[in-house]
């Protein structure tokens, strides 16, 4: 695809906001990746202020993307749109041995390597939690291929991906590699520092990370083309009214993704991990599609492997379509 063409001023805008050491220094590292800006700070060895004040040259001026996730803002370099083209052609022109660029990645990759080590201790820590649960439902290799199905649906590609309560962001490892673009959203800081190292590691670049509420989610209305609610819903009070707001996401014909367990009896669930409902029937997720304006398309069951024992859990899966027509 060919970027679109620039007025001179706009043009002359972007050359000048690039024309300074830090400003270039800084466009080249959000380049390659998501970065805070105590983050941006470590690297440049700059004080907080100055690296906030190129930054919001660099803002002003369309370069970069900030996003905020509670007390923090995180910033990227778009890859779309005639800055991009512009700058992404200079950066191209670089050279790549120069001492201060090779530093700079130098310093970005142990800012890299400390955030995965951050990462890896968070999940080695709860790492047990998630185990006991794997343990009583079907293997994830199963689950995870007809996630896969579901997914693509006789597809090669996803255009639009959302990931609603992401986690520490297994599903968008699964899916984002097969989508042009995809977000995850979830409330915890913790959680999405997992993910973002998580897809960091797996050279995922097409993936936003959004800290939000489900039920308030920091998303587009009408601009998703597939949402997955995934081991979510039985962690909410009100699982018909997350379904709902999902559902808004959805562009015409998009698709909704629900995942979670059958009714059980495992009390030790709701005991020892904070899970509200006991699993979903069948019907009842159905009518919360159908509340929601979708079309229930399909539902599966999945059940334990043998190894489950005797508090075993079948895990269930619904796809369901907006009824509108594709506008693609």
């Amino acid at each position: 695809m060919t970027e679109p063409s620039a007025s001179l001023r706009d043009a002359l805008a972007w050359l000048t906001a690039l024309a300074e050491e830090s400003r270039l220094r800084l466009y080249a590292l959000l380049a390659e990746g998501e970065l805070a800006v105590g983050e941006l700070v470590t690297i440049l060895g700059q004080s907080q202020p100055r690296v906030s004040r190129h930054l919001k040259l660099l803002l002003e001026a369309g370069l970069v993307e900030r996003r905020r996730e509670g007390a923090w803002a995180f910033f990227h370099a778009p890859e779309k749109g005639g800055a991009a083209g512009l700058a992404r052609a200079i950066l191209a022109r670089l050279d790549a041995k120069d001492p201060v660029f090779a530093a700079d990645r130098e310093r970005l990759a142990e800012t890299r390597a400390a955030r995965a080590a951050r990462a890896q201790k968070y999940f080695a820590e709860n790492a047990p939690v998630w185990d006991e649960t794997r343990r009583l439902h079907a293997p994830e290799a199963e689950v995870e291929a007809a996630i896969l199905s579901a997914a693509l649906d006789g597809a090669p590609k996803v255009r639009r991906l959302l990931d609603i309560g992401c986690g520490a962001g297994r599903m968008l490892e699964l899916l984002a590699p097969r989508a042009e673009s995809a977000i995850g959203v979830d409330l915890s800081a913790a959680m999405l520092g997992v993910a973002r190292a998580r897809l960091e590691l797996a050279g995922l670049r097409n993936v936003q990370l959004r800290q939000g509420d489900i039920f308030a989610l920091p998303v587009e209305r009408g601009s998703i083309d597939l949402a997955v609610v995934h081991q979510v819903l039985h962690y909410l009070d009100n699982p018909a009214r997350a379904l709902r707001e999902a559902a808004l996401t959805l562009a015409p014909g998009g698709r909704l993704i629900v995942v979670d367990f059958a009714p059980h009896q495992c009390e030790m669930l709701r005991e020892k991990h904070e899970h509200r409902r006991l699993g979903f029937a069948a019907r009842e997720v159905d009518g919360y599609l159908k509340q929601a304006g979708l079309k229930p398309c399909l539902h599966r069951d999945l059940a334990p492997g043998d190894a489950a024992g005797e508090q075993n859990l079948t895990v269930s899966l619904w796809l369901a379509r907006d009824p509108r027509a594709s506008a693609h």
